[in-house]
This record gives structure tokens, C-alpha cells and sequence, in this order.
């Protein structure tokens, strides 16, 4: 029996900024087992773990709203890159690439090869969420499906669209997964694998969303010139299909389109007022992903972040190891594959102007591969604390937290999270407003952040003071069959 006046854990005289955009206030926090049992004065109480919070901020643990941790949930499992800047929870497969389902024993086109580390594939959905489960990670898992593996799997061209048939294998292999506990679908027809892919073909494989109203998450097919188009198709998608739309890590690439966000957040604004429409971005104005081979997308810098066949280029530039080699760029991007990279693309300006836009959650879109990645993986979430609350002053520090936490676990329906709330799940981050920094750049991607003096995962310490504590308390928070629509 538990004595009712001791409890598991007492965070004592913290800052509560509590997920709901309400102002701070000052108060003790008690957990006991996995929950929040009382917010109040607790002083007369005691605790098996006491953490004085006095000058700092105790805010729900972070949610970050896109990542590609599929992968590394099982092979990385402290997945400290995430913990050491206070979240606790990573929506995965993002960007039409999950790492389940996937074909046992056939090779990986790009991008999907980025989550794959040689370990067991999974034929379903629901096996990966039995591994999850089997063997769990220090942070809750929110798991979606892509698209672009449906097509893998049932497709034997990836360069067409598909046909009927092949459309309704890919609508039975959706309805596996939200049975199995997806919440959601992406897309990524911006990559080679899934560009053939028609609006016709995405809408018809989108279908089954709509009983659950689970997402339809999209990487859209342009971000640079055609950017407006890509939206107007998504937007068409959303509304013929009558599900959730999530725009994937918002953003304008190239010179020619730097502005452009008034303009594309204005007809957001507009189509929020005729479906559910969401978005999120990440505070950086360098992209990462895949090493393209074409002219048109290594516009611009471009550096290595991970390389297969010559592993120590990692950071390298790609112009760089072309006129090394004395050939084009293009012709080096072949000969480096598999291979992922940075790409120096966008405008501050924009960036603050689609991070500071009311709905927006927050979203690392990190990889987490190979000794140079992004610096994003290890930054983004003290990134806007630190950097766009506190210094450049983009929003309050209440707002920040909102869209870090509060307004993603509405989005994405998780329940009893999000808010440092009685009988909510106690997942809590600990920070000094004063310090709270990211640390890792593009030199020293690697650094974590500063700041985060404790991270707690369902009750658990997992961080503390700089010091990783190898909890693995994360959950599986998947989408029950008893949330579809009757």
C-alpha cells in the first residue's frame, strides 16, 4: 500500500508553464506510479525522488511531430539525441518511408534505405509495434505508415502510376497497419519512388483514413518553385478523402521562392477555415535528407552527412569532392550512394515567419545516421526555447512549449498527454529559461543540449543533470480500433 502522504516523485517550486498557452505559476508537482496525482503545495509531503525546481520551468515532455526514429527505437534505444533535449515522445514514419511493412530480402530505393539498418524487417505493421512493445525505448512512440513503402511492396516499377489493382493491394496494406495501431499515413511524392505517384493514385490509397480520421501526413511534391500547386493537391487530397491534413515540416526552398511564406501561409490560414488542416516545421534553414542525383535539387551548398561507400567524407562539401574527382556533381552524388546530405536552401526570414504562425507544431525531422547529421536531431527543441523565444523573442516561452507539446498531442489525438495536468501521464521535461541552448551546429552536430536539467518518461527519471539514466519506459501510443468512427 502506498502511504497517501509520500510519493513516487516531488518536483518542488518549479515554474509551471503547463501546455495550454495559461500563463506560469509557481507550484509543487507529485507522481506517483506513471501519473500526475497532484499539482499544488506539497511541502509537508515527502517523496522516494525529490527534484528542486526552483528557478526553473517544468513543462510536459516535448512531442516532437516529425522524426525518422523508426529504426533507431530498436537499435538505439536511449535514443539520447531526443532525451537530452526533453522529449518524450517522436512521431515516426514521416515522409512516405516507415520501417514497416517492408518486403523481406529485396534491396531499398532511396529514401527508404536511411531507416534501414540491416536488422529484421518487418512484413506488417503490426510486427513492428510488437517489437516496440517486446523491447521498448526510453520515449513513447506515436507510429504512422508511409506510402511509399505500399508502393515497394506492391509494385514491380516505381516509375508509373499504379494501376487498380495495385491501388487496392496498397488500400489493404493501409487498413493492416491502422488496424494494427498506425494513426496516420504519409506521403513523400517528392522523392524518386513515389513521384510517379498520381493525385488520383495517393486519394484512392488514402481512402481507409477516413473511418479512423487518422492523418494524411504529407511531404508535398515541391517546396521550392511549385510549392502553391503541391499545397492546392494536398489540400484536394484532404478534402476528397475527408480526413486530417498535416503538412509536413513547412517550408520555401531556393532564392527565388525566399518570401513566399506570406503567401503560402495566408492560403493555409484560408483552408483551415474549410477542413482540418495542420503543420510543423523545424528552426533551421538548412534541409536533410536523401543525396539526390539530379541537377535541379543540389542547387546551391551541399555537404555530406552520411556516406555508405566512403564513410569518412561525412561533412565534406559536394562540390568539393566533385572537382577532387573531376566530374559533376551529379556524377559524384552516384558514385557517393547511399548517401544522406544537408542542403543550404532557405530564409530566415521565412523560417521565423512559419515557426511564429499560430498552429504550428514543432518537428526535428532529424536522421539519426551516420557522425555528421543535422544538427536538428540533437537541437531543435532547445533551438526554439533558447534561440526564437528567448533571444529573438519570435513568441513567448508559453507559446513555445504549446507548440511543442499541448498542441501536438491534440493534433494527434494522444490522450492525458501534453500538459503538466492532474492525471494526465507523467511525461515531464525540467529547464532553466535562463541557459536553455542548443549547442550542436554544423561542425559539431553531435553536442547536446544545454539547459535540460531533468526529462521524465511515465514516471521515470530518464535524464538528469547532463546524465542519461538508460530508462526504457517509452509506450507504444498507437491509435486503438475503438477510436475509429462508428
Amino acid at each position: 500500500m502506498h502511504n497517501e502522504t509520500s510519493f513516487d516523485i516531488l518536483i518542488r517550486g518549479g515554474a509551471i508553464i503547463d501546455g495550454t498557452k495559461r500563463p506560469r505559476y509557481t507550484a509543487d508537482v507529485a507522481i506517483r506510479g506513471e501519473r500526475i496525482v497532484g499539482i499544488g503545495d506539497f511541502s509537508q509531503h515527502t517523496a522516494a525522488t525529490e527534484i528542486d525546481a526552483t528557478g526553473l520551468v517544468v513543462a510536459p515532455g516535448f512531442i516532437d511531430s516529425h522524426t525518422h526514429d523508426d529504426q533507431a527505437l530498436l537499435s538505439q534505444p536511449d535514443l539520447p539525441f531526443k532525451v537530452s533535449q526533453g522529449v518524450t515522445t517522436v512521431v515516426t514514419g514521416n515522409c512516405g518511408i516507415s520501417i514497416a511493412p517492408l518486403r523481406a530480402g529485396t534491396a531499398l530505393p532511396s529514401p527508404l534505405n536511411l531507416l534501414d539498418a540491416g536488422n529484421e524487417r518487418f512484413t506488417t505493421f503490426g510486427a513492428y509495434l510488437d517489437a516496440l512493445r517486446a523491447s521498448p525505448s526510453a520515449v513513447n512512440v506515436v507510429p504512422m505508415v508511409g506510402h511509399t513503402n505500399f508502393r515497394t511492396i506492391v509494385m514491380d516499377d516505381l516509375e508509373r502510376a499504379a494501376t487498380p489493382d495495385e491501388v487496392e493491394a496498397m488500400k489493404a496494406l493501409l487498413e493492416e497497419a491502422l488496424a494494427a495501431g498506425a494513426v496516420g499515413m504519409s506521403t513523400g511524392t517528392y522523392y524518386p519512388p513515389a513521384a510517379a505517384a498520381t493525385e488520383q493514385e495517393v486519394t484512392e490509397v488514402s481512402r481507409p483514413l477516413a473511418a479512423r480520421r487518422a492523418l494524411y501526413v504529407s511531404h508535398i511534391r515541391n517546396e521550392a518553385d511549385r510549392c502553391l500547386e503541391s499545397l492546392e493537391e494536398t489540400f484536394r487530397i484532404g478534402h476528397e478523402v475527408s480526413t486530417p491534413i498535416l503538412l509536413s515540416h513547412h517550408k520555401l526552398m531556393r532564392k527565388a521562392n525566399f518570401g513566399k511564406s506570406t503567401v503560402t501561409l495566408r492560403r493555409i490560414e484560408e483552408e483551415m477555415q474549410r477542413q482540418c488542416v495542420n503543420l510543423d516545421c523545424y528552426p533551421y534553414t538548412a534541409s536533410s535528407t536523401m543525396l539526390h542525383l539530379d541537377e535541379e535539387r543540389l542547387q546551391g551548398r551541399v555537404t555530406l552527412a552520411s556516406c555508405e561507400p566512403y564513410p569518412h567524407f561525412a561533412g565534406r562539401d559536394l562540390q568539393d569532392i566533385a572537382d577532387e574527382w573531376g566530374v559533376s556533381r551529379v556524377e559524384a552524388s552516384k558514385r557517393l550512394q547511399p548517401a544522406s546530405a544537408i542542403y543550404y536552401s532557405m530564409d530566415e526570414e521565412d523560417v521565423q515567419r512559419i515557426l511564429a504562425f499560430e498552429r504550428t507544431m514543432i518537428g526535428s525531422d532529424g536522421v539519426p545516421a551516420g557522425e555528421r547529421p543535422h544538427p536538428r536531431l540533437w537541437g531543435t527543441f532547445a533551438r526554439v526555447l533558447g534561440r526564437y523565444s528567448r533571444d529573438v523573442q519570435l513568441f513567448p516561452l508559453e507559446t513555445a512549449v504549446w507548440k511543442m507539446t499541448g498542441l501536438t498531442a491534440e493534433v494527434f489525438g494522444l490522450e492525458q498527454r501534453g500538459q503538466v495536468a492532474r492525471d494526465f501521464h507523467a511525461d515531464i521535461t525540467i529547464f532553466d529559461p535562463a541557459t536553455v541552448q542548443d549547442l550542436a551546429d554544423y561542425d559539431h552536430p553531435t553536442r547536446p543540449a544545454q539547459g535540460i536539467e531533468a526529462v521524465i518518461v511515465n514516471g521515470a527519471v530518464a535524464y538528469r543533470s547532463g546524465v542519461h539514466r538508460h530508462t526504457r519506459t517509452g509506450k507504444v501510443l498507437a491509435r486503438k480500433p475503438a477510436d475509429a468512427a462508428a
